[in-house]
């Protein structure tokens, strides 16, 4: 929940502490007591290829949004494009639009700006905790997460910026249970993956923070099963990939500090585009949330 006294911290890092470092990035500061406009601002978690990270800027926008509604509304749903990479070394500042305040929901949109040009639009449904019929998917039969290699495990020993990342700098201890795809290709080409995820680290019991670092954290898994499909990893010579849209539903309370498995498919790849989608279970077998993501996946023809 953006603070409109605290200005953006910049104390923790990403090497020594990196979900204090996420959760600085996400405290935003509040640019409109001047204006009385719906405007905030924050900083971006370090990448080794020094652009904005698409989960980061989707989860600042919702807290931005978040902050203009009332406690009692939560988020269920988002829908937002990503239009231009930012730059990690810039702040990103957010604008909000309150479109509505009904009975029941209330509608915001949020634009996320970097030298007065866009990066994101996002529109974002909020709605008051109520009674109504109850239905969910089943969480598939998988290995528990002790029973699956973690990326920090499997990464900690290599020497590379982007294995630094995954395995010291993430904020979060990632598993799949099919095999990641950081180094190779999968054991068999599937358009299916399972991977279990949670925070390292306990994370404050704010339902809006929650799941905005859930929409923070789906964003680096959501295109693997377009990888996985057609054989190919992040370690793919010439590979380009980027976060095109995102939609995302909220089901229930979640826990990012608690353990989450990702039910990931994909149904299509083609013109140089793919979709990923996945249902997020809680480790109890509670389903939380769906997304869907499009992105740009290019690989040079051989």
């Amino acid at each position: 929940m953006p603070d409109p006294e605290k200005p953006v911290p910049t104390t923790a890092t990403a090497d020594h502490d990196p979900l204090a470092h996420l959760l600085d990035v996400l405290a935003l500061s509040y640019h409109g007591a001047e204006t009385g406009e719906d405007v905030y601002s924050g900083a971006s978690v370090h990448q080794p290829n020094g652009r904005v990270y698409g989960g980061q800027v989707l989860a600042q926008a919702l807290l931005a949004a978040g902050a203009t509604v009332d406690r009692g509304r939560l988020p269920h749903s988002l829908h937002g494009y990503f239009l231009r990479a930012g730059d990690v070394a810039q702040p990103v500042d957010f604008a909000v639009e309150r479109l509505r305040d009904g009975r029941s929901f209330s509608a915001r949109r949020t634009h996320a700006y970097q030298g007065g040009q866009a990066i994101l639009s996002m529109i974002a449904s909020f709605q008051e905790d109520q009674p109504g019929l109850e239905h969910s998917s089943a969480m598939p039969d998988v290995p528990a997460p002790d029973d699956v290699v973690s990326a920090h495990d499997a990464l900690s020993a290599i020497d590379h910026p982007r294995a630094r990342w995954w395995s010291r700098q993430s904020a979060f201890d990632v598993r799949h249970v099919q095999g990641s795809l950081y180094l190779g290709a999968g054991p068999e080409a599937t358009d299916h993956q399972a991977v279990w995820m949670r925070s390292r680290g306990t994370v404050p019991d704010d339902q809006l923070l929650h799941r905005a670092v859930l929409a923070y954290a789906c964003d680096q898994i959501m295109l693997e099963p377009i990888l996985r499909t057609v054989g190919h990893s992040w370690a793919t010579p010439g590979l380009s990939v980027a976060s095109l849209d995102h939609a995302m539903w909220w089901h229930r309370d979640v826990r990012v500090d608690d353990w989450l498995l990702y039910v990931q498919s994909s149904s299509s790849a083609q013109g140089g585009r793919g979709l990923g989608s996945a249902r997020v279970f809680a480790q109890d077998g509670t389903l939380v949330a769906s997304i869907a993501q499009e992105g740009m996946v290019r690989v040079p023809e051989v």
